[in-house]
């Protein structure tokens, strides 16, 4: 089981910047994909980012890329999103999760999330 804490979530005005972190903590998988996902309410969750277990690959859904960055300190257990020129849209709960091959809406393990609030 692993155990996340998510942190860096607010309120932020449209244009503005947030550095969401996850540090994860328990049996790690050798090799694993780690990601931020955001959830609507009522909705699944969605793909935002991955990146792979050495932090050489990462994929963005089409609405973030250019202004979100992912990264990972595999020393800190840790992964980031870095998510500039923030728009309305981007409101959402935003959680991390880990599995063992693939970046999808099924990931193995889930954070608990937190809250990113975009508004004027």
């Amino acid at each position: 089981q692993l155990q996340f804490v998510e942190s860096g979530g607010g309120l932020v005005q449209p244009g503005g910047s947030l550095r969401l972190s996850c540090v994860y903590s328990g049996r790690t998988p050798d090799h694993y994909v780690i990601g931020w996902f955001r959830r609507d309410p009522g909705k699944e969750p969605e793909v935002v980012s991955c990146i792979s277990n050495s932090g050489d690959n990462a994929n963005y859904r089409e609405s973030v890329k250019g202004r979100f960055t992912i990264s990972r300190d595999n020393d800190k257990n840790t992964v980031y999103l870095q998510m500039n020129s923030l728009k309305p849209e981007d409101t959402s709960v935003y959680l991390c999760a880990v599995d063992r091959y693939y970046c999808s809406a099924a990931m193995d393990y889930w954070g608990k999330g937190t809250l990113v609030t975009v508004s004027a």
